[in-house]
Protein backbone atom coordinates (compact mmCIF):
# COMPACT_ATOMS: atom_id res chain seq x y z
CA UNK A 1 0.00 0.00 0.00
CA UNK A 2 1.24 3.31 -0.97
CA UNK A 3 2.11 5.93 1.67
CA UNK A 4 2.13 10.13 1.67
CA UNK A 5 3.68 12.91 3.66
CA UNK A 6 1.72 14.64 5.86
CA UNK A 7 1.11 17.03 8.48
CA UNK A 8 -1.08 16.98 11.32
CA UNK A 9 -2.79 20.72 11.77
CA UNK A 10 -4.40 21.45 15.32
CA UNK A 11 -5.75 24.59 16.39
CA UNK A 12 -8.60 26.33 18.14
CA UNK A 13 -12.22 26.54 16.45
CA UNK A 14 -13.95 30.25 17.39
CA UNK A 15 -14.55 33.59 16.41
CA UNK A 16 -11.20 34.22 15.18
CA UNK A 17 -10.37 30.73 13.20
CA UNK A 18 -11.49 31.93 9.82
CA UNK A 19 -9.25 34.09 9.49
CA UNK A 20 -6.66 31.85 10.48
CA UNK A 21 -7.53 28.77 8.43
CA UNK A 22 -7.84 31.42 5.17
CA UNK A 23 -4.21 32.59 6.32
CA UNK A 24 -2.97 28.72 6.41
CA UNK A 25 -4.61 27.83 3.13
CA UNK A 26 -2.25 30.67 1.59
CA UNK A 27 0.67 29.30 3.64
CA UNK A 28 0.16 26.17 2.41
CA UNK A 29 -0.64 26.71 -0.95
CA UNK A 30 3.22 27.79 -1.78
CA UNK A 31 3.62 24.34 -1.13
CA UNK A 32 1.52 22.72 -3.45
CA UNK A 33 -0.45 20.17 -1.34
CA UNK A 34 -2.28 17.52 -2.55
CA UNK A 35 -5.34 17.97 -0.60
CA UNK A 36 -6.26 18.99 2.77
CA UNK A 37 -8.66 16.72 4.87
CA UNK A 38 -10.63 18.11 7.81
CA UNK A 39 -10.47 15.83 11.28
CA UNK A 40 -13.80 14.82 12.02
CA UNK A 41 -13.96 17.10 15.20
CA UNK A 42 -13.13 20.06 13.00
CA UNK A 43 -10.47 21.31 15.05
CA UNK A 44 -7.88 21.08 12.43
CA UNK A 45 -6.84 19.58 8.83
CA UNK A 46 -4.64 16.81 7.65
CA UNK A 47 -2.63 18.12 5.15
CA UNK A 48 -0.73 15.77 2.55
CA UNK A 49 2.05 16.35 0.37
CA UNK A 50 4.32 14.76 -2.70
CA UNK A 51 7.44 14.17 -0.89
CA UNK A 52 8.96 14.78 2.57
CA UNK A 53 11.21 17.38 2.04
CA UNK A 54 8.17 19.90 0.92
CA UNK A 55 6.40 18.40 3.69
CA UNK A 56 9.12 19.29 6.13
CA UNK A 57 9.06 22.84 4.57
CA UNK A 58 5.97 23.30 4.76
CA UNK A 59 6.36 22.69 8.75
CA UNK A 60 8.69 25.14 9.07
CA UNK A 61 6.74 27.78 7.19
CA UNK A 62 3.91 27.42 9.14
CA UNK A 63 5.89 27.93 12.56
CA UNK A 64 5.25 31.60 12.22
CA UNK A 65 1.29 30.93 13.25
CA UNK A 66 2.30 29.09 16.29
CA UNK A 67 0.67 31.26 19.43
CA UNK A 68 -1.66 32.70 16.73
CA UNK A 69 -4.55 30.31 17.06
CA UNK A 70 -1.81 27.28 15.42
CA UNK A 71 -1.65 24.26 18.62
CA UNK A 72 0.43 22.08 17.30
CA UNK A 73 1.71 20.53 13.87
CA UNK A 74 2.88 16.72 13.97
CA UNK A 75 4.61 15.33 11.04
CA UNK A 76 3.38 11.99 10.22
CA UNK A 77 3.16 9.36 7.28
CA UNK A 78 -0.38 7.72 5.79
CA UNK A 79 -1.18 4.81 4.29
CA UNK A 80 -2.97 5.57 1.15
CA UNK A 81 -6.82 4.79 1.95
CA UNK A 82 -7.96 6.49 -0.89
CA UNK A 83 -7.61 9.93 1.10
CA UNK A 84 -7.98 12.35 -2.02
CA UNK A 85 -11.24 11.18 -2.82
CA UNK A 86 -12.10 11.28 0.70
CA UNK A 87 -11.05 14.47 1.84
CA UNK A 88 -12.85 16.40 -1.38
CA UNK A 89 -16.13 14.52 -0.98
CA UNK A 90 -17.99 17.43 0.57
CA UNK A 91 -17.21 19.99 -1.94
CA UNK A 92 -20.02 21.45 -3.68
CA UNK A 93 -20.80 23.68 -6.03
CA UNK A 94 -19.89 27.37 -5.94
CA UNK A 95 -21.34 30.63 -8.21
CA UNK A 96 -19.95 33.66 -8.59
CA UNK A 97 -22.77 35.95 -10.71
CA UNK A 98 -22.70 33.76 -14.12
CA UNK A 99 -20.31 31.69 -13.38
CA UNK A 100 -20.99 28.10 -11.55
CA UNK A 101 -17.69 26.17 -10.51
CA UNK A 102 -18.60 22.29 -9.77
CA UNK A 103 -16.79 18.83 -9.01
CA UNK A 104 -17.85 15.82 -11.14
CA UNK A 105 -20.46 14.80 -8.41
CA UNK A 106 -22.56 17.96 -8.30
CA UNK A 107 -23.60 19.18 -11.62
CA UNK A 108 -26.76 20.54 -11.74
CA UNK A 109 -28.57 18.45 -15.11
CA UNK A 110 -30.22 21.63 -16.09
CA UNK A 111 -28.22 25.04 -15.27
CA UNK A 112 -30.13 28.15 -15.62
CA UNK A 113 -30.36 29.97 -18.88
CA UNK A 114 -26.91 31.97 -19.33
CA UNK A 115 -24.87 30.68 -16.58
CA UNK A 116 -21.46 29.03 -17.50
CA UNK A 117 -20.38 25.82 -16.17
CA UNK A 118 -16.82 24.73 -15.48
CA UNK A 119 -16.29 21.17 -13.97
CA UNK A 120 -13.30 21.09 -11.40
CA UNK A 121 -11.69 17.86 -10.11
CA UNK A 122 -10.32 18.55 -6.95
CA UNK A 123 -8.63 15.69 -5.88
CA UNK A 124 -4.89 17.74 -6.32
CA UNK A 125 -5.71 20.37 -3.79
CA UNK A 126 -6.57 24.18 -4.07
CA UNK A 127 -7.97 26.15 -7.02
CA UNK A 128 -11.73 24.19 -6.74
CA UNK A 129 -13.23 28.35 -6.94
CA UNK A 130 -14.08 27.59 -2.56
CA UNK A 131 -11.12 29.89 -1.86
CA UNK A 132 -12.43 33.77 -1.32
CA UNK A 133 -9.31 34.49 -4.02
CA UNK A 134 -10.53 32.60 -6.50
CA UNK A 135 -14.19 33.95 -6.16
CA UNK A 136 -12.71 37.54 -6.12
CA UNK A 137 -10.62 37.13 -9.27
CA UNK A 138 -13.83 35.15 -11.11
CA UNK A 139 -15.77 38.20 -10.55
CA UNK A 140 -13.63 40.57 -11.84
CA UNK A 141 -12.75 38.70 -14.58
CA UNK A 142 -16.86 38.78 -15.23
CA UNK A 143 -16.88 42.67 -14.89
CA UNK A 144 -14.38 43.22 -17.96
CA UNK A 145 -15.17 42.65 -21.44
CA UNK A 146 -13.32 39.07 -22.04
CA UNK A 147 -14.85 37.69 -25.71
CA UNK A 148 -12.46 37.86 -28.26
CA UNK A 149 -9.56 38.76 -25.83
CA UNK A 150 -6.26 36.83 -25.33
CA UNK A 151 -5.91 35.77 -21.98
CA UNK A 152 -2.71 34.22 -19.72
CA UNK A 153 -3.16 32.61 -16.39
CA UNK A 154 -0.01 32.41 -14.37
CA UNK A 155 -0.02 30.10 -12.01
CA UNK A 156 -3.07 28.33 -13.32
CA UNK A 157 -3.16 25.80 -10.54
CA UNK A 158 -6.42 23.81 -10.94
CA UNK A 159 -6.99 25.87 -14.62
CA UNK A 160 -10.22 27.29 -13.42
CA UNK A 161 -9.40 30.60 -13.96
CA UNK A 162 -8.16 29.40 -17.78
CA UNK A 163 -11.29 27.88 -18.40
CA UNK A 164 -13.44 30.80 -17.28
CA UNK A 165 -11.81 33.04 -19.85
CA UNK A 166 -12.20 30.77 -22.56
CA UNK A 167 -15.93 29.99 -21.63
CA UNK A 168 -16.26 33.82 -21.44
CA UNK A 169 -15.57 33.52 -25.01
CA UNK A 170 -11.88 34.52 -24.95
CA UNK A 171 -10.49 33.94 -28.87
CA UNK A 172 -6.64 32.16 -27.11
CA UNK A 173 -5.73 31.31 -23.59
CA UNK A 174 -2.59 30.35 -22.23
CA UNK A 175 -2.51 28.23 -18.38
CA UNK A 176 1.07 28.84 -17.42
CA UNK A 177 2.38 27.36 -13.99
CA UNK A 178 5.84 26.40 -13.03
CA UNK A 179 4.57 22.90 -10.86
CA UNK A 180 4.53 20.00 -12.61
CA UNK A 181 1.46 18.42 -10.51
CA UNK A 182 -0.55 21.64 -11.15
CA UNK A 183 -0.08 21.24 -15.07
CA UNK A 184 -1.37 17.77 -14.76
CA UNK A 185 -4.26 18.40 -12.89
CA UNK A 186 -4.86 21.61 -15.01
CA UNK A 187 -4.78 19.40 -18.00
CA UNK A 188 -7.21 16.74 -16.77
CA UNK A 189 -9.62 19.78 -15.92
CA UNK A 190 -9.16 21.59 -19.38
CA UNK A 191 -10.01 17.97 -20.81
CA UNK A 192 -12.99 17.52 -18.72
CA UNK A 193 -14.33 20.54 -20.13
CA UNK A 194 -13.48 19.41 -23.81
CA UNK A 195 -11.33 22.63 -23.75
CA UNK A 196 -8.20 21.11 -25.03
CA UNK A 197 -7.93 22.63 -28.31
CA UNK A 198 -9.00 26.39 -26.84
CA UNK A 199 -6.52 26.78 -24.04
CA UNK A 200 -2.62 26.22 -24.41
CA UNK A 201 -0.88 24.75 -21.26
CA UNK A 202 2.72 25.78 -20.98
CA UNK A 203 5.10 24.56 -17.57
CA UNK A 204 7.39 26.80 -17.08
CA UNK A 205 8.88 29.76 -14.89
CA UNK A 206 7.21 32.79 -15.45
CA UNK A 207 10.42 34.62 -16.42
CA UNK A 208 11.38 31.91 -18.77
CA UNK A 209 7.90 32.62 -20.26
CA UNK A 210 8.09 33.79 -23.77
CA UNK A 211 4.23 34.40 -24.52
CA UNK A 212 2.30 37.12 -24.72
CA UNK A 213 1.68 39.92 -24.36
CA UNK A 214 -2.46 39.26 -23.55
CA UNK A 215 -5.26 41.62 -23.55
CA UNK A 216 -5.98 40.24 -19.86
CA UNK A 217 -3.81 38.66 -17.31
CA UNK A 218 -4.99 37.00 -14.45
CA UNK A 219 -2.57 36.12 -11.18
CA UNK A 220 -3.99 34.30 -8.50
CA UNK A 221 -0.79 33.97 -6.32
CA UNK A 222 0.62 35.63 -2.79
CA UNK A 223 1.59 39.47 -2.54
CA UNK A 224 5.49 38.05 -2.04
CA UNK A 225 5.24 36.50 -5.51
CA UNK A 226 3.56 39.70 -6.97
CA UNK A 227 5.62 42.27 -5.91
CA UNK A 228 8.79 40.36 -6.80
CA UNK A 229 7.38 39.59 -10.64
CA UNK A 230 5.38 42.94 -10.87
CA UNK A 231 7.45 44.35 -13.44
CA UNK A 232 7.65 41.04 -15.60
CA UNK A 233 3.70 40.67 -15.16
CA UNK A 234 3.38 44.20 -16.50
CA UNK A 235 5.43 42.97 -19.87
CA UNK A 236 2.97 39.89 -20.14
CA UNK A 237 -0.35 42.66 -20.38
CA UNK A 238 -0.83 44.38 -24.39
CA UNK A 239 -1.09 48.32 -23.61
CA UNK A 240 -4.45 49.08 -22.16
CA UNK A 241 -5.20 45.57 -21.32
CA UNK A 242 -6.18 44.08 -17.57
CA UNK A 243 -4.76 42.41 -15.24
CA UNK A 244 -6.79 40.85 -12.47
CA UNK A 245 -4.71 40.11 -9.29
CA UNK A 246 -5.36 37.94 -5.96
CA UNK A 247 -3.90 36.01 -3.44
CA UNK A 248 -3.06 39.41 -0.74
CA UNK A 249 -4.82 40.72 1.96
CA UNK A 250 -6.74 44.15 2.40
CA UNK A 251 -3.70 45.09 4.45
CA UNK A 252 -1.39 43.94 2.43
CA UNK A 253 -3.31 45.71 -1.50
CA UNK A 254 -1.29 48.96 -0.57
CA UNK A 255 2.09 47.26 -1.00
CA UNK A 256 0.96 45.08 -4.11
CA UNK A 257 -0.37 47.91 -5.85
CA UNK A 258 2.17 49.86 -5.39
CA UNK A 259 4.76 47.21 -7.18
CA UNK A 260 2.92 47.67 -10.42
CA UNK A 261 2.61 51.27 -10.31
CA UNK A 262 -0.67 51.30 -11.89
CA UNK A 263 -3.95 52.79 -9.77
CA UNK A 264 -6.38 49.90 -9.89
CA UNK A 265 -9.74 50.27 -12.04
CA UNK A 266 -11.29 47.70 -9.77
CA UNK A 267 -11.20 46.25 -6.61
CA UNK A 268 -12.75 43.41 -4.51
CA UNK A 269 -12.49 42.25 -0.91
CA UNK A 270 -14.60 39.14 0.54
CA UNK A 271 -13.50 38.20 3.92
CA UNK A 272 -9.67 38.57 4.91
CA UNK A 273 -8.55 38.50 0.57
CA UNK A 274 -8.54 40.98 -1.80
CA UNK A 275 -8.62 41.35 -5.69
CA UNK A 276 -7.56 44.34 -7.76
CA UNK A 277 -7.49 44.87 -11.37
CA UNK A 278 -5.05 47.23 -13.10
CA UNK A 279 -4.72 48.29 -16.68
CA UNK A 280 -1.28 48.51 -18.66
Amino acid sequence: MAEYPALDLRFRVDSSTATLQDLLYAALDDYQPLAVQEHESADGWRVFFRDTSVRDAAADALARFNGRGLDAVESLVVPDEDWARRSQAGLTAITVERITVAPPWDIDDAPPAGQILIVIDPSMGFGTGHHQTTRLCLALLQSIPVEGCSVIDVGTGSGVLALAGWKLGARSVTALDNDPDAIHNARENIAANHAEAAIHVVCEELREFAGGPAEIVTANLTAAVLIQHASRLLTLVAPGGALIISGFGPAERPEVVDAFARAPVDQRVEGEWAAVCLRA
